[in-house]
């Protein structure tokens, strides 16, 4: 009986696994509205405020997978800046935080996308245990992009109580 059990308990075990590991994180960034929507394996959901590309610094569109994922880079090209929980996934094109949050909600990148450093942390640790799809759609210099849309849902972000500083976050970056 105990072996019968066992027998069932590993046939469980193993039509399980294949699940487990397809659960990926699913990060849909729409340039026309500027927001990425995150949908956790674990069942979270997430959309926050990004900075996409400027004029003359297009982000590139498209399905990716993350090529490397970095806790903190700075940028060689654009003056050392400060890159905290990069995710590359085209070329040197990556998802990571910013300073400039002030920023966030318009295009003003080199064409990475940019979120708030808290955001990236939390996006940061979920790809590093689930891995990622990412899906980039829409143009930042559309008409919704520009908001000279006509009628539809205003989209709204919830309050955040204070961007925490560069110093703050290098203290704690998975704080809240």
């Amino acid at each position: 009986m105990r072996t019968l059990l066992t027998r069932i308990l590993a046939l469980a075990v193993l039509f399980a696994a294949p699940s487990c590991a397809y659960a990926r994180v699913e990060i849909n960034i729409d340039l026309s509205s500027q927001t990425m929507t995150v949908h956790s394996g674990s069942g979270e959901t997430y959309v926050w405020p990004i900075s996409s590309g400027r004029t003359g610094h297009p982000t590139p569109r498209g399905v990716f997978r993350p090529r490397a994922l970095y806790a903190m880079v700075h940028s060689a090209k654009y003056g050392n800046a400060p890159m905290p929980h990069s995710i590359f996934f085209y070329g040197q094109y990556a998802i990571h935080g910013t300073t400039a949050v002030g920023n966030l909600g318009r295009p003003a990148s080199h064409g990475c996308v940019r979120i708030s450093p808290a955001n990236a942390a939390t996006l940061f640790a979920m790809v590093e245990r689930q891995g990622a799809e990412i899906r980039i759609v829409g143009s930042p210099f559309s008409d919704v992009a520009r908001g000279d849309h006509h009628g539809g849902a205003t989209l709204g972000f919830a309050p955040m109580r204070r961007p925490r500083t560069l110093k703050e976050w290098a203290r704690d970056p998975l704080a809240r």
